[in-house]
């Protein structure tokens, strides 16, 4: 998948759920969007704390997960849909991380409708999702556009447990979002490689009440690009830019 496609589908997807969510939501009920919510698997480019960010015996971001592996690895080639086996679960055990890994192009998709598409070029491209475990699951499955798509799995129980966020001076809480929302100073990459915060606030998008109101929005921002400032923990000091979003 190059940039481009996943630029497009960004706008396609977002241009969706701005017309659906005001179809099936009430005025007051309308979320205002994150414009970091791209597509399926590749949500949250340029953000910290996603899957692996926080592992046992690593520094962890506040908000963030300590993930520890468990047990070992399953790992096939699989063609189409599956329901991938992922053997004994061991105690503890809270979410599965499956990586997959293209064989073919198609579009393949995590259990939670996640989705990564390849064409004949990205062959062995790769992409993973931590999937939380219901009660007794010891089975995932990978869903394929077509009977004939192949593909790589390799997936893993694992533990997560999460971190509180933490606070600064002014009563901010910074970190990475979580199972409990949003903290109101995000982790991010600014454009220049720094990492620091972006405010939660800044990240939202207009408030959407129907679906006119949608496919204005949209088009009035074709073509434009969303710059936020980034920050220091302290939520004051400047310190480069994060790009939240192009259409």
């Amino acid at each position: 998948m190059n940039l481009d496609q996943m630029d497009k589908t960004f706008s396609q997807g977002l241009r969706a759920a701005l017309v659906e969510q005001v179809n099936t939501s009430s005025p007051a009920k309308v979320r205002r969007h994150r414009w970091w919510i791209g597509a399926g698997a590749f949500a949250g480019v340029g953000l910290v704390g996603g899957v692996g960010a926080a592992t046992a015996g690593f520094f962890t971001e506040p908000g963030a997960d300590i993930v520890t592996e468990l047990g070992a690895p399953v790992a096939g080639a699989y063609t189409g849909t599956q329901t991938i086996e992922l053997g004994t679960r061991p105690e503890g055990s809270t979410h599965v991380v499956v990586r997959l890994t293209c064989l073919s192009a198609g579009t393949i998709y995590w259990e939670d409708g996640a989705n990564m598409t390849c064409t004949a070029n990205d062959e062995r491209s790769q992409a993973y999702m931590s999937l939380p475990l219901d009660a007794g699951q010891t089975t995932t499955e990978v869903r394929a556009s077509d009977p004939g798509v192949r593909y790589e799995v390799k997936a893993n129980y694992e533990n997560r447990t999460p971190t509180e966020w933490a606070i600064n001076e002014n009563g901010d809480t910074y970190g990475t979002p979580n199972d409990q929302g949003e903290p109101d100073l995000i982790k991010v990459f600014a454009t220049n490689g720094k990492l620091g915060y972006a405010y939660s606030k800044d990240l939202q998008g207009p408030e959407i009440n129907n679906p006119e109101e949608a496919l204005e929005y949209m088009e009035s921002v074709k073509g434009t690009t969303l710059m936020v400032p980034v920050y220091e923990s302290d939520g004051e000091t400047v310190i480069g830019e994060f790009e939240a979003g192009s259409w």
